[in-house]
């Protein structure tokens, strides 16, 4: 089954590019993004497919460590690659339309210097002056440290992103296997030591790769402290230690993770939490977000709201003032409905450099985001959706509100929500019957169409077809 799902992902792949390059010919995708593209898909469908079937009977342990060093050998190697891929390509180690990824690197690289020389005041100081709120603070402070101790070599904080992108598969295993089964867990595991936006975004000096590892660490040790029982004072501490760093990288991904183990205490079973542990449970919890809410996270969160996430007039405003046709598209009601598959692969070249890069990485996310709908789906047919609450009410609360926000159709945002789709996907594939794969083959001809529609959309917006 899982070879003929792969078979179907590269064939949907193959066919939408040479279809879109073929009727859009004079807007057709470079060579260099086609190879990219392809080698993206080919990379992920086929070593999911052979891997999977040589691990899925090795001792636990063993597994474990052939998909943590298997992860990190590619993505170190991956990160030296791309270093001097970009370098060679723009003649800086950065990707194209650096944006924050530069900022970050110059801010972190002077207050590195100011913190060397002991001025540690001055550098919270001007993080709190130069930063745009508290969330945009964290990664910035932490690429500081970083310099601050081995000096602006842009090589380190890569590596280390790589560490982390390896160990998220481990926690990707423990968190599938407790919530859905041995099976589930490892297909998994191995679906995300090669999935390959979570290698690409090792490669950028950006926050995402931090943000993931933090949130799934975080989801991962609250599903083990219910579910084992054992509460510990380190037990305890350690995942709120993990949700509160979350907030210095994206404040809603904290309130979301507050809310998923909110939702999971309060729909847990008798067995796994006693009445009186749940009202104890939403009590502390309870108090915890309203005291959020009087602290410099909680006015962040409602200036958030207000400016960026009521809703998406701003963005189609900005579409009309630029003179580019189709901004009513751009309104969340037309947007929500596809929150596990959106954005959609940009398949012409009147695209950002980086966005045709990824090509093949977002068309895979919108192959999944089948699988990761069909679990909901399972889990309510198995009467599992108990089990599925924890990750289901993350994703759910994320992704709800990136879709009524100016991130809609930005795949920077969505990327926190990819592991997680990783492992839905992967319950929905253990769990695959026959009569479901005539779902997924509805699903290819309308996410066909829909590339289709979509690069359309992107080109006629310009007047240029």
């Amino acid at each position: 089954m899982l070879r003929h799902i792969a078979f179907l992902g590269i064939g949907l792949y193959l066919a939408a590019l040479i279809t879109i390059s073929l009727v859009f010919k004079s807007q057709a995708l470079q060579p260099q993004w086609m190879i990219w593209g392809i080698s993206e898909v080919l990379f992920f469908f086929g070593l999911t497919a052979v891997f999977y079937p040589r691990w899925k009977n090795c001792d636990p342990k063993r597994f474990r460590r052939k998909v943590f060093w298997t992860a990190l050998g590619i993505r170190v190697f991956y990160v030296v690659f791309i270093g001097y891929y970009y370098y060679f390509m723009q003649s800086a180690p950065f990707e194209s339309y650096v944006g924050d990824s530069l900022w970050y690197h110059r801010t972190a690289a002077y207050l590195s210097k100011c913190a060397r020389l002991g001025k540690i005041a001055y550098v919270l100081g001007y993080m709190r002056a130069y930063t745009m709120g508290f969330s945009d603070q964290g990664y910035t402070l932490w690429l500081t440290l970083i310099y601050t101790i081995f000096g602006p070599n842009i090589l380190i904080p890569r590596l280390l992103k790589a560490l982390m992108s390896a160990y998220l598969c481990v926690a990707v295993y423990k968190l599938g296997t407790r919530t859905f089964g041995e099976r589930t867990g490892r297909l998994a595991a191995v679906m995300t030591v090669f999935t390959p936006i979570l290698i690409q975004i090792c490669g950028l000096h950006i926050k995402e790769m931090e943000l993931i590892f933090l949130s799934i660490l975080a989801l991962e040790r609250m599903d083990y402290l219910i579910r084992s029982k054992k509460y510990t004072v380190w037990n305890v501490l350690f995942p709120i230690l993990l949700t509160g760093l979350t907030f210095g990288f994206r404040t809603i991904v904290g309130m979301c993770l507050i809310f998923a183990f909110l939702a999971f205490i309060v729909l847990s079973s008798n067995a796994l939490v006693g009445k009186k542990g749940k009202i104890i449970a939403v009590s502390a919890t309870a108090v915890v977000f309203f005291a959020f809410l009087f602290t410099s996270v909680g006015k962040e969160m409602k200036i958030i709201y207000r400016l960026k996430f009521a809703d998406l007039e701003a963005k189609s405003e900005q579409f009309e003032a630029k003179g580019m046709k189709h901004s009513e598209l751009a309104h969340s009601k037309y947007l929500f409905p596809g929150a596990f598959v959106l954005p959609l692969a940009p398949m012409v070249e009147k695209s950002p450099d980086h966005n045709k890069m990824i090509n093949g990485s977002t068309y895979v996310k919108n192959f999944l985001g089948f699988f990761a709908m069909l679990s909901i789906i399972v889990a309510f047919r198995q009467k599992k959706w108990r089990d599925f609450s924890l990750i289901g009410a993350y994703e759910l609360s994320y992704l709800g509100i990136i879709m009524f926000s100016f991130a809609a159709n930005m795949e920077r945002y969505h990327e926190a929500a990819i592991p997680l789709i990783v492992v839905m996907s992967a319950y929905a594939m253990t769990h695959l019957r026959r009569k479901d794969l005539k779902l997924l083959y509805v699903y290819c001809v309308v996410l066909f169409v829909a590339l289709l529609v979509w690069n359309w959309l992107k080109l006629s917006a310009r007047g240029l077809v």
